[in-house]
């Protein structure tokens, strides 16, 4: 990662910090860890208000040194030790979002005159943001996964089961060089990459803050892909994340062996008109929770509101989430979500459906928000593609 990339995000939260009188910032989560330093490895990073970061490394410190551009780059301090790299500092910032409770008593032995304020808020609204050079992680990512999608005609087939389907998807998207990994910031959140589903089995609920959960393979791991044979005349889903350099990417298209229901054309009908509204109005300055509100009126409007985003009762309150190094960034196009759109945020639109007894149908692009509404980096038709 290049040095002044790192330099430029550092000094944007030293911005903030002075903003809200803070001293300087603990960084302990290894995602924030990396997008201020530019290495994952186990370390904490000190970003003092003024003068230069110190990256205290746990493990591996010979890797940290080859990642990161920064100039102090040591091993972690022993515990009397620490406060004397910090220095004096009254009020210390902190992601509280992400933080056990376990480590906060930690640092709070450490620094027992620091007063810690949560600036979860203000890493979140930083990060939302994508540079140029994220940008061109992002674009890679789309370029890479739309391959892949193109590929699926060559292997789809009517009697594969789901998790074939998904495991050779998933395959060849390792193969071009997507990471695996796909973080997520909420808590008691985890996602395996993706899923393929068909049929019925796309409509089973679960704990996945999202609209399509899937049956899993067991009660354990209760979300993707099921071992059930993929049949004919039925709603196939592939929705998949891909990782480049960190930077995650989600995409999703539909398939069907054979010809769809109508109930199922309508539906797609009626997602891809959503995300036409969408993507016109990802426009800096429009507000996140009327674009989620103008989504709702068009479900209404082609009367599938009750199937909108989940299962009846148990709908997913979003259209669109930001994506980046995590899966869950801001901003969110939500109910309550009251922010205004910025220019260079990234986000995956994914209006979706589910028909209970068909399956489940909708599509998902990765946009960025632009003053003239969203660029699209996953640029593979949207059509429905029957095998």
């Amino acid at each position: 990662m290049i040095s002044k990339e790192i330099e430029g995000r550092i000094a944007r939260l030293q911005g903030k910090l002075q903003q809200q009188s803070l001293d300087g910032a603990l960084v302990i989560h290894p995602v924030d860890v990396y997008y201020f330093s530019g290495t994952r490895q186990n370390a904490v990073l000190w970003v003092p208000v003024s003068g230069d970061a110190v990256l205290m490394v746990r493990k591996s410190l010979i890797r940290a040194r080859q990642d990161c551009p920064l100039e102090d780059i040591r091993p972690f301090p022993r515990s009397k030790e620490f406060v004397g790299v910090l220095g004096r500092c009254a009020r210390v910032g902190l992601m509280e979002d992400v933080l056990p409770v376990q480590q906060l008593k930690f640092y709070a032995r450490l620094l027992p005159s620091s007063e810690f304020i949560d600036i979860s808020g203000i890493n979140r609204e930083l990060r939302s943001v994508k540079t140029p050079w994220e940008l061109q992680r992002l674009r890679k990512g789309g370029e890479e996964i739309c391959k892949v999608f193109a590929q699926v005609p060559s292997f789809l087939c009517a009697g594969m089961r789901e998790i074939d389907l998904a495991a050779e998807f998933a395959l060849r998207l390792r193969q071009a060089g997507s990471e695996g990994p796909v973080r997520m910031r909420a808590f008691n959140q985890e996602l395996f990459g993706g899923l393929v589903v068909s049929g019925d089995k796309g409509c089973e609920p679960g704990f996945f803050d999202g609209a399509v959960t899937g049956a899993g393979l067991s009660s354990a791991s209760p979300q993707g892909s099921s071992s059930q044979n993929i049949q004919a005349g039925r709603p196939i889903m592939i929705d998949y994340t891909a990782t480049f350099d960190g930077y995650i990417v989600d995409m999703t298209r539909m398939f069907v062996v054979g010809n769809y229901p109508e109930e199922a054309e309508k539906a797609f009908s009626a997602a891809l008109d959503i995300q036409s509204y969408v993507q016109e109005n990802l426009r800096a300055g429009q507000i996140c929770c009327e674009l989620f509100e103008g989504a709702c009126q068009l479900a209404a409007n082609h009367g599938l509101l009750e199937n909108f985003m989940g299962v009846a009762g148990e709908q997913a309150k979003f259209v669109g989430h930001g994506v980046g190094l995590e899966l869950d960034e801001f901003p969110v196009l939500a109910k309550g979500f009251e922010n205004s759109l910025v220019s260079g945020q990234v986000i995956a639109v994914e209006p979706k459906f589910v028909l209970p007894g068909i399956g489940v149908v909708g599509i998902e692009n990765t946009f960025v928000v632009s003053d003239n509404g969203g660029e699209r980096i996953t640029c593979l038709a949207d059509d429905l593609v029957r095998v």
